[in-house]
């Protein structure tokens, strides 16, 4: 495998990205679960592409991207969903799209072990956000300052689940 530099430098190559491994080789915990990057983009506008593998419920706090698409697609176990004022249960093999500038929260609901694929189109900060946030393998923490600094804006606490 080709460390993240050459993959950087030559984006068209082919990388195969196997089942419970990051792009990178890299670990990145949010306490009740673990993120893999499947897909980073050269620049902010390519599309940005993690895998969210949860051993317990819970998710983040309600929040609004400015500037990205976010879809959703569920891999394993039950998710719950609010995007504005709609409210979503994904099963394996549902999906949804949470456009940019809409409030949205969603919670991993419980079973063995949940998955589901995330997509941020454009990608912007949701990288550096998620290498910064999975230092203290937590939840983001709930600081408006670090959600406006990646582009995003808080808006209140998680699902409760």
């Amino acid at each position: 495998m080709s460390n993240s530099l050459e993959y950087q430098a030559d984006p068209s190559t082919a990388r195969r990205i196997a089942a419970n491994q990051d792009q990178f080789e890299e670990h990145r915990g949010l306490g009740v679960s673990i993120i893999t990057f499947k897909v980073t983009p050269k620049d902010h506008d390519g599309t940005f592409i993690i895998e969210n593998t949860f051993h317990e419920r819970g998710g983040p706090p309600r929040h609004m991207h400015y500037d990205q698409d976010e879809w959703f697609y569920a891999v394993n176990g039950t998710f719950l969903l609010e995007v504005g004022r709609e409210v979503f249960t994904l099963e394996p093999g549902d999906s949804i799209l949470a456009p940019r500038k809409v409030p949205h929260v969603w919670a991993y609901t419980g079973g063995a072990v949940g998955r589901i694929l995330i997509t941020f189109m454009p990608a912007g900060k949701m990288e550096s956000f998620f290498r910064e946030v999975t230092k203290a393998n937590a939840m983001p923490p709930q600081n408006p300052e670090l959600w406006r600094a990646h582009g995003m804006e808080l808006l209140g606490p998680p699902l409760e689940v």
